[in-house]
Order: structure tokens, then sequence, then C-alpha cells
């Protein structure tokens, strides 16, 4: 595997430079574009005026489509300049997260003794409910040796390489869907690396579970400086790779139109599978990884219906009328 360490500080000063450079194109775009929306703009008006309302349909598509792309109706240099802006911006977020995961890491390294009891409570917690022994499931694949070395490396690196894929992809062909999925990943994420402050060690570290530790056993460990990213052992709980799939194969089923975008719900099960496999996840690290994501998309969705709500009232009263923040009623003369 190839040696691309990244560093929790050099992702953070990346980051920054990406967004300074974001906002520097973006202000270097911003006149071309305005002068363009007001060209189109008149030639639209022209155009209605001359064909009339039979093409307003056509016209209505066309804006929306428009709009699902991402609303640019600038010049060709202009919008390239844009959307690398937009690039820019959303590399760094995602460089951001990074960073603050690699520091999480590094501040969560208290010790093993803590670490390991917790994995013991989890395992016994699991036994108690009578969950499906990990163990059981992982001697199944010990004896497929390539099989197992495949569940390695698709744990080491596939995660990131399809989320990033995903991300692409939404930011490419829904612009419109992309700010939802951002804002789920960005809440999901830092959700997971506040409750990792508190180290939980995986499977494999646990002394009394007996399982194996494959990617040790096959040369393939990731925790090291390995494949861009220095892992912390300690954060078992929850399993972010498990939240990830979830996010992707409930982003590609709401999002895409295809008939076989429900084979995208295959992808958590199969990430499952490869994390009890590999011996780096409990079954209850990707049930908490589900609870987490399930929460941070009813806060999402509490926090649009609250702004829904805030702008229908401001709508509703208006300046200067009854029922706007701040209005007061007029008083009555002493007359009366």
């Amino acid at each position: 595997m190839i040696d691309l360490e990244l560093s929790w500080r050099a992702a953070a000063i990346t980051a920054a430079c990406l967004a300074g450079t974001s906002m520097v194109a973006r202000r270097a775009a911003r006149l071309p574009r305005q002068q363009a929306t007001t060209g189109n703009q008149a030639a639209v008006t022209r155009d209605a005026g001359n064909r009339g309302s039979r093409d307003q349909a056509s016209r209505d598509q066309a804006s929306r489509d428009q709009a699902d792309r991402g609303g640019d109706t600038a010049p060709p240099g202009p919008r390239r300049l844009a959307m690398a802006a937009g690039i820019a911006q959303e590399a760094a977020i995602l460089l951001a997260l990074f960073a603050l995961w690699q520091l999480a890491g590094s501040y969560s390294l208290i010790g093993p003794d803590g670490a390991l009891a917790r994995a013991q409570w989890i395992w016994h917690a699991e036994r108690v409910v009578h969950m499906p022994s990990e163990t059981e499931i992982q001697r199944a694949f010990l004896g497929h040796p390539l099989l197992v070395q495949a569940l390695n490396l698709y744990y080491a690196s596939l995660h990131f390489v399809v989320l990033i894929s995903c991300l692409v992809w939404v930011y490419a062909r829904h612009r419109r869907h992309y700010p939802q999925v951002r804002i789920t990943l960005v809440l999901f994420t830092a959700g997971a690396l506040l409750i990792q402050f508190l180290p939980v060690a995986p499977p494999r570290m646990l002394p009394g579970d007996g399982m194996v530790d494959t990617a040790a056993r096959y040369g393939q460990s990731v925790y090291g400086s390995v494949a861009g990213f220095n892992a912390d052992q300690l954060s078992a709980m929850p399993s972010v790779h498990i939240g990830w799939a979830l996010l992707v194969a409930l982003v590609v089923v709401q999002v895409s139109r295809s008939r076989w975008r429900w084979l995208a719900l295959g992808y958590p099960a199969l990430t499952l599978l490869a994390v009890v496999v590999t011996a780096n996840h409990f079954w209850l690290d990707g049930i908490a990884a589900a609870l987490l994501l399930a929460l941070a998309l009813l806060v999402q969705r509490a926090g649009w219906a609250a702004r829904r709500q805030l702008r229908s009232r401001w709508r509703r009263g208006g300046p200067g009328r009854e029922g706007q923040p701040g209005y007061l009623p007029e008083r009555p003369s002493v007359d009366a």
C-alpha cells in the first residue's frame, strides 16, 4: 500500500487554503455572472413577448432542470470558475472533517484500560440480548484467506472512495440535493467524533472474545501511517464505516430515479459484514451509528421545519404589520 500520510495539521492548513481559494474564485466570478443573469432575464422577457404563453411550460421545465444542475446562467468562463470555487469549498469541508477526525483520535488515546473495559461491557451486553457472536461469524471466513484479505482492503479504503464518489455525483448531477446531503454528513460525523473522545477498543483487541486481527495476520493493517490515515485504534464506537455506508445508500435511493437504485442498500450490509469479519467493530457499534445517523436526519428536518415556520410568520406579518417581531400597537390618545 502507498504511504500518503496526512496529519490533522496538514489537513487543516489545506482546508483553509482551499476555502480561501474558493472565496477568491467566487468573488472573481460574481460580476460576470450578474451581468449574464441580467442579459438572460432581458432575453427571456423578449422571448416571452414574441412567442406567447405556449412556450412558458417548456421554459419552466428548462429552469427546473437548470436549478437541479446548480442554476448556472453565466457564460462558460465564469461558470467554470464558479464551479471550481464550489468544488474547492466542498473539498475544504471534507478536509476539515478529516482534520477533526485525526485530532479527535489523537486526544482519545488516553490509555487502553478504560477502552478495554468498555469493549468488554459491549461484548457481555450483546450476549445478554442473545445477539449473534462475532467470533462465530469470523470463524466461518477464516478458512478463505483471499476473501478475508479482500474484506481487509474493503475496510481499509473503500469507504472513503465510495463516500467521495457519492458526493461528487450528487454535486455534479443533482446539485439541488447536495446541501442537504452535506449537512447530514457534517452532523453525523461531528456527532461520531464527540462520542469517540471516549475510547472504546475494537473486538480484535479484546483478549476474551477469541477474535483474530485479520489485518495484522496478512500485513494489511491501516493502524499506522498507511493510505493517508493514521487511524485511532480506540474509536470503535460508533462505527463511522457503517454510518457513512448507510448515508450513501439513503442518498442513492432518494436522489436516483433508476430502478436499480435499491441495490445500494446492499452496501451498508456488506460493510457491516466486513467490519465484523475483520474484528474492527461489534454489532452494537453499527447499531449506534445507525441511531446517530437517524438523529442527525431528525435534527436536520426539525431545523428546516423551524426555518420554514419563521419565514412563513415573517411573510404573513410583513414589515410594519402586526405579527412582525418587535411590533407594538399604537398608544391611544389621552382623550380616549
